[in-house]
């Protein structure tokens, strides 16, 4: 059974940064949807030396990884969906919609209807939902993934669904709220 998140923060984003933590939020690269630093870093910047090496790690799989953006987001949202993160999938919602994810598609990683995404996309929705419930990639999922992906590539899928599992886990039990004019669960069709 599912715990729904707080719906207060308990732990306060940072309002007044020390010059420590104004130094953490400066060397953030702006988010993808060119807002400043969200109510996410702003709480991380409680800890100014793991924000830094969580928005580098973080950056890596966003900015600078080899997967292509659509597929990435499709995954980082199904994660965010699994989790119960409304927080994450509402960023991602917007991050997928410029990486060509439909709202129709954003409904289906909600736990909608899948047979709009191709094959190769459901593989994907596959290793997040199995990461998810048993933190392993079936026999059958790893061979369709296989199919398409380098060694490389599967790396980074691994990888990328453990960081945002651990993304949801902050963020579900710290409390982190939505940011202003970031959507949270998709209302139905």
């Amino acid at each position: 059974m599912r715990r729904e998140p707080p719906s207060e923060p308990r732990i306060e984003p940072i309002v007044e940064p020390t010059p420590e933590q104004k130094e953490a939020l400066d060397t953030l690269t702006i988010t993808p949807s060119g807002r400043s630093p969200g109510n996410i870093f702003r709480t991380l910047a409680h800890h100014p030396r793991l924000l830094k090496r969580f928005s580098q790690f973080g950056g890596s799989l966003l900015f600078r990884g080899g997967l292509p953006a659509r597929e990435r987001e499709i995954v980082i949202l199904r994660v965010g969906w699994n989790c119960g993160s409304v927080y994450e999938f509402g960023q991602h919602t917007v991050i997928g919609g410029a990486a060509g994810i439909s709202e129709g598609e954003v409904h289906g990683l909600a736990g909608g209807d899948l047979s709009r995404f191709a094959p190769h996309e459901r593989a994907l929705i596959a290793l997040a939902d199995e990461l998810c419930a048993d933190n392993m990639v079936s026999d059958a999922t790893w061979a369709q993934l296989r199919g398409r992906w380098s060694d490389a590539d599967l790396v980074e899928l691994l990888l990328l669904a453990g960081y945002y599992r651990l993304v949801s886990g902050f963020l579900n039990s710290a409390g982190v709220q939505l940011d202003a004019d970031v959507p949270g669960w998709p209302q139905a069709l």
